[in-house]
């Protein structure tokens, strides 16, 4: 007899599950947890300062006022990026205008105003994913916990400046707002996202996958349209980057850093709550996370899943060490996945420990 939810109000997608595929997850979990607690406690290679002391904070907020007084966008950034010796080529190196030129033409506190305001959209949005989900009070307060929890950061003065905390709280809100059979508003917060940040566009290909295997065409068409806009403007961009660069610009190390789930976790911890936490218990969290959402029995838990897996990839395959900030792209709903844990995590044991068989008594004739 199946026992109830331990926080849900339904069984996880592990329920039910064959015992040899649950035995793998769990070893699988429980190598991941491993390496993360191995790589997330050792020390990362020191990022290599830009000459002078510069930062990405100066330099981000010296382009701002920088067209806030009427400047063009690329001739400032270039400028910028040779004085802080930051590299300027491939051209993704140099952000897209996006978010200065918001920023530029609105009040000086504004913008951090308005990074606040969405932090407590994303959080609000998902809570009313969340609430018909959860059975017990102490599951719902662990929700909201976890949501402030993702969305710590976005409270602090310097992350206005970043582009991926504009685009991670995007793809957040997105999420939340998905439906099957709407996904308009989904779209429309995505592509907001990737004018922003075009590694965002992962997000969009992820979820324009997801519909075309589940045969949404509408959904897939509005996806596909967000995909081309956004690779219609990064274009624009490489053209526009190649106007004021040269083959004398410095060129990006590239971006082969293998630094682990560890460094994923590390990383993300510096862009939550989990950073009041010790180093191990934090970095091991983010697979534990991963599981949660995995664990959910429903659409959108798969496609935030994907999502984010796709994201912690990123960070632990080919982010330098310097990328750290890459974290705020999964930041708002990594840790959220957490509530699914515990009733994911029972599931999965007792299907692996399930030792019923199906014994013949009689042979019919």
């Amino acid at each position: 007899m199946a026992r109830p939810p331990l926080l849900l109000a339904a069984p996880t997608a592990f329920a039910g599950l064959p015992r040899t595929a649950a035995r793998v997850l769990l070893v699988v979990l429980a190598l991941l947890v491993l390496a993360a607690i191995g790589t997330g406690t050792t020390p990362a290679p020191e990022a290599t300062p830009p000459a002078g002391g510069h930062t990405d904070v100066a330099l981000y907020g010296g382009i701002v006022e920088g067209v806030r007084h009427g400047g063009d966008y690329y001739t400032l950034a270039a400028d910028a990026m040779r004085a802080g010796d930051y590299p300027l080529r491939p051209f993704f190196t140099m952000r897209l205008p996006t978010l200065a030129v918001a920023s530029a033409a609105l009040p000086a506190r504004l913008p951090a105003m308005l990074l606040a305001a969405l932090a407590l959209a994303v959080v609000l949005a998902w809570w009313e994913r969340f609430r018909p989900l959860l059975a017990r009070l102490p599951a719902r307060i662990a929700a909201v916990l976890l949501l402030l929890a993702g969305v710590f950061a976005s409270f602090q003065p310097p992350l206005p400046l970043f582009h991926e905390a504009w685009a991670g709280l995007f793809v957040a809100l997105s999420l939340a707002r998905w439906r099957p059979g709407r996904a308009t508003e989904a779209i429309g917060w995505a592509l907001a996202a990737a004018l922003i940040r075009e590694t965002a566009i992962g997000y969009l290909l992820v979820m324009a996958a997801f519909a075309l295997v589940e045969r949404r065409r509408r959904e897939a068409g509005g996806w596909l349209a967000a995909i081309a806009v956004a690779a219609v403007v990064l274009a624009a961009h490489a053209v526009a980057v190649g106007r004021v660069t040269g083959p004398l610009d410095a060129a990006s190390p590239g971006w082969d850093g293998l630094l682990g789930i560890g460094f994923a976790g590390r990383s993300l911890a510096t862009s939550t709550a989990l950073v009041l936490l010790p180093p191990a218990l934090a970095a091991a969290l983010l697979p534990l996370s991963l599981a949660g959402w995995a664990a959910w029995r429903d659409p959108l838990g798969r496609r935030t899943t994907a999502t984010l897996a796709g994201y912690v990839a990123l960070l632990a395959l080919f982010a330098r060490a310097d990328n750290f900030y890459w974290a705020l792209m999964l930041a708002p709903v990594a840790l959220a996945g957490l509530v699914f844990l515990p009733d994911g995590l029972r599931d999965l044991a007792r299907a692996a420990l399930d030792t019923r068989r199906i014994t013949v008594r009689r042979v019919a004739r």
